[in-house]
C-alpha cells in the first residue's frame, strides 16, 4: 500500500507483495538452473549428433538467461522484503528492478520458442534423453510466460490509469475546485461503469430487462462508492484482517467487568420465556431450511440424499399444491417433504420462480404447531446477491403506526414481491380457510429472514397474533424505530460471530476504518504478518501483540487526502470521517439500520474434538442490537451464518433442554419416594 505505479498506471498489487510469488518463483528458477546445468555438464560431450551444436547453444544461452533472471528476482525479493504496509519508501527501487525483469521476459519468451522448434525439428538426432530434458525445458518456459500473463491480467487495475491521473493532478489543485470536482465526477462515473461491466459479466447468466439493468447500476455505485476512497491492495486488507482477528483476540481474553457482560431478559411481555423461543426456533428453523430445497438436503446428507430423492422422483403424488416455477425431477419438493416431515396435503402454495427481488418462498400447514407457516429462502443464486448487494435505504411508512421508516431496498422490493402473491392471489385466505384456527408465522434464513421481516411488518396490522422467526438476518435492515416497533413480534437469532448479522454500509465503513488504522500502526512487514497470521488462522497459539498505537503519526494525517504514497485514503468516502470519533456511524447517506425484533444470541459454550466430529455446547441469552454494529473476524464468520450450524445450535440447546428436564423429573420422583 499504496498501490504500485507502473507505467504510469496504478495496478491493484503493492510493492511489497512480490515476497511469497518472488521466492515461489526463485525456488522453480534455481531447480531448473541446476537441472538444466547438470544436464549440459553430463551431455556437453555428446552434442556430435545432427543438430546437437544447435541444441548445446540452446542450453549454454539458456543457463546465462536462467541465472540472470534469478539475480533479478533476488533483487525484488529483497526489496520487497524492505519497509513495512505504511511506510514503502525502502521500496522505492522496485519498480526500476520490476522493469528489467520484465524485460528479460522478451528473450525468454523468443528463447522458448526457439528451443520449441529446435525441439520438434525432425532432422536433429541426438540421444533421446537430451531432446527429451530439452523439450521439458521449453514446456517449462512457456507455462511460467503464461502463469506470468494470467498473473498481469489479475493485478491489473481498470481504473488504475484514471486514478494516478486524479492521485497526481490533485497535488496541483484544489479538490474544492470545480475544475477538480468535475474530474471526480468523471473518476466515480468510470469506475462505477467498470463495476457495472463486472457485476453484468458474474450475471451473464440472467435474462436481463429494465429493472435488472437499474439494480446493477445500483449495485455498481455502491462498490465504487465504498471503494473509491482507499488505496489498499488485496493483500493489505488480508493483512488488516488478521491483525484485527489477533487484536481482537486478546481483548477478548482479558477480563471483563460484571457490568460489561450482556445478559439480560426482555422487557416485552411476547418474548419473555428464552427457553420457549429457542423450542420454537428448533422447529421453524427447519421450515426455514427446507425452503432452500435440494442443494441444502445434499450438502447436509451427502451420501443418501441422491438416493433418497431418486426414489421419490417418478411417485405419483394424490393431491398436487399449487408450485409455480420449475422444479426438475420433483427434487426440491421432495427435499422439502424431508426436511420439515409434512405431508403432500399439507402445502398450500409452493414458488420455485426465482429473479432479482422475486425470490423462492411455500405455504405450509404445520400441525404440530397450528400455523400456517411461510418460508422464504435465502441466497442460493446470483439473482438473490443482487437483491443483497441493493443496499440504498427507502422509506417504509406504516399508517397509524410508524412515518418514515427506513428499510433495506432490495429486501423491501423482494418482501413486496411476496405480499402481493400471498394477499392479491388469496394464498393466504386459501390458507385460513383451510385452517381457520391457527396462527400466522413467517420464516427464513439470511436473505429469507430480512425479507420474511419485512413481509411480517406488512402483514402485521391484517394479523395481529403474526410471528416471525428470522435466522441470522442481515445486519443493515431496519431503522430504529422499525426495529423496536418489531420487538413484539418477531424473534431474531444469530450464531456466533456470523458476519451476515453484522454486514451493514455503516458497519463496513467502520471495518475499513479500522483496516487503515491498524496497518497504518503497525511497524513488522506486510509477509510477516501475513505468515503470523496464516499460522495463528490454521494451528492457533496466542495472539501476537501488534502495536496499536499510531507511529508518531497525527491523528490528522489519516483523514488528508491521500497523494501517491503519502496517504491511506484517496479521499473522504460519503460515511467517513474521523479516526476518532464514532459520526461515521450517523452518517446521513448510510443511517445505521438494525437487526429486527427481539434478539437471541447463541455462541459456543465449550468445543471437545474428536477424530471425526467434534461436540460443542452452546449457550443463547438475550441481546441488543447494538451489540452487533461491528463486524467480528473470525474463522467461523461465515460457517456461522450455514443454516446447518443454525440449526444444529438450536437442536443442540433443544436437546439439552429437554435432557435437564428429565433429569429434573428424575430426581424429583426419587426424592418423593424417599
Amino acid at each position: 500500500m499504496p498501490g504500485l505505479i507502473l507505467f504510469g498506471r496504478r495496478w491493484a498489487i503493492g510493492s511489497d507483495d512480490f515476497v511469497f510469488p518472488g521466492a515461489f518463483e526463485l525456488f522453480l528458477r534455481l531447480i531448473w538452473w541446476v537441472g538444466v546445468l547438470v544436464l549440459y555438464s553430463v551431455h556437453k560431450e555428446r552434442f556430435n549428433c545432427t543438430g546437437g551444436e544447435l541444441l548445446h547453444t540452446y542450453l549454454l544461452v539458456l543457463l546465462l538467461l536462467l541465472a540472470a533472471i534469478i539475480c533479478a528476482v533476488s533483487a525484488i525479493v529483497c526489496v520487497s522484503m524492505r519497509g513495512t504496509i505504511s511506510n514503502p519508501g525502502p521500496r522505492k527501487s522496485l519498480p526500476k528492478l520490476l522493469y528489467t525483469r520484465l524485460f528479460l521476459f522478451l528473450p525468454e519468451f523468443v528463447w522458448a520458442t526457439v528451443g520449441a522448434i529446435w525441439v520438434s525439428d525432425s532432422r536433429v538426432h541426438c540421444e533421446k534423453t537430451v531432446v527429451n530434458a530439452i523439450f521439458g525445458t521449453v514446456i517449462a518456459s512457456w507455462i511460467i510466460i503464461i502463469f506470468t500473463i494470467i498473473a498481469i491480467v489479475i493485478v491489473f487495475d481498470p481504473l488504475g490509469g484514471k486514478k494516478t491521473l486524479y492521485l497526481t493532478d490533485a497535488i496541483d489543485r484544489n479538490l474544492e475546485s470545480s475544475q477538480s470536482g468535475q474530474l471526480f465526477y468523471k473518476v466515480k462515473k468510470t469506475a462505477t461503469r467498470v463495476w457495472e461491466k463486472r457485476i453484468r459479466l458474474m450475471c451473464c447468466c440472467i435474462v436481463q430487462n429494465d429493472d435488472h439493468r437499474v439494480a446493477f447500476t445500483s449495485v455498481a455505485e455502491l462498490f465504487s462508492s465504498y471503494f473509491s476512497d482507499t488505496d489498499l491492495v488485496p493483500s493489505d486488507i488480508a493483512a488488516g484482517l488478521s491483525l484485527l482477528h489477533q487484536e481482537q483476540d486478546i481483548v477478548e481474553n482479558c477480563p471483563k467487568d460484571p457490568e460489561e457482560i450482556l445478559c439480560h431478559s426482555p422487557t416485552s411481555p411476547v418474548a419473555d420465556n428464552l427457553d420457549v423461543e429457542l423450542e420454537n426456533a428448533a422447529h421453524y428453523m427447519q421450515f426455514a431450511a427446507a425452503a432452500y430445497g435440494w442443494p441444502y438436503y445434499i450438502f447436509t446428507n451427502p451420501f443418501t440424499a441422491l438416493c433418497r430423492l431418486n426414489r421419490d422422483c417418478c411417485r405419483n403424488r394424490a393431491t398436487d399444491p399449487d408450485i409455480i416455477g420449475g422444479d426438475c425431477l420433483n427434487f426440491h419438493f421432495g427435499s422439502i417433504l424431508r426436511i420439515t416431515g409434512l405431508q403432500y396435503r399439507d402445502f398450500i402454495h409452493i414458488s420455485f420462480h426465482n429473479k432479482i427481488f422475486e425470490i423462492p418462498f411455500f405455504v405450509a400447514l404445520d400441525h404440530k404447531k397450528e400455523a400456517v407457516v411461510v418460508a422464504v429462502r435465502g441466497t442460493l443464486s446470483f439473482e438473490d446477491l443482487i437483491t443483497d448487494l441493493s443496499a440504498d435505504c427507502e422509506d417504509l411508512t406504516l399508517e397509524d403506526i410508524l412515518e418514515n421508516g427506513l428499510v433495506h431496498k432490495g429486501i423491501t422490493q423482494a418482501a413486496n414481491y411476496i405480499y402481493r402473491k400471498l394477499i392479491n392471489d388469496g394464498i393466504l385466505n386459501q390458507a385460513l380457510t383451510v385452517a381457520p384456527e391457527y396462527k400466522l408465522v413467517i420464516v427464513g434464513h439470511s436473505l429469507g429472514a430480512g425479507t420474511a421481516s419485512i413481509l411480517a411488518i406488512l402483514l402485521k396490522n391484517s394479523f395481529p397474533t403474526l410471528r416471525c422467526y428470522a435466522f441470522s438476518p442481515p445486519g443493515g435492515l431496519l431503522s430504529k424505530s422499525l426495529a423496536d416497533y418489531t420487538k413484539y413480534f418477531i424473534i431474531s437469532v444469530i450464531v456466533g460471530k456470523d458476519l451476515v448479522a453484522r454486514l451493514s454500509m455503516p458497519n463496513m465503513e467502520d471495518l475499513k476504518r479500522r483496516i487503515v488504522r491498524i496497518v497504518a500502526s503497525c511497524n513488522r512487514p506486510k509477509y510477516q504478518i501475513l505468515l503470523r497470521g496464516c499460522w495463528y488462522e490454521v494451528f492457533g497459539g496466542n495472539p501476537d501483540n501488534f502495536p496499536t498505537e499510531l507511529d508518531g503519526r497525527s491523528q490528522g494525517t489519516l483523514t488528508q487526502p491521500l497523494l501517491a504514497e503519502e496517504s491511506l485514503m484517496v479521499h473522504h468516502s460519503p460515511s467517513y470521517s474521523t479516526l476518532g470519533d464514532e459520526s461515521h456511524l450517523n452518517s446521513p447517506q448510510y443511517p445505521q439500520l438494525y437487526l429486527p425484533g427481539k434478539i437471541i444470541h447463541i455462541v459456543e459454550d465449550s468445543s471437545t474434538r474428536r477424530w471425526c466430529s467434534s461436540d460443542i455446547k452452546y449457550t443463547a441469552r438475550w441481546s441488543k442490537k447494538t451489540a452487533f454494529r461491528n463486524i467480528l473476524i473470525s474463522p467461523k464468520m461465515i460457517t456461522d451464518h450455514m443454516p446447518d450450524v443454525v440449526l444444529k445450535a438450536l437442536n443442540s440447546l433443544s436437546q439439552d433442554k429437554a435432557s435437564c428436564i428429565s433429569c429434573q423429573t428424575r430426581d424429583d420422583f426419587n426424592t418423593n419416594i424417599v
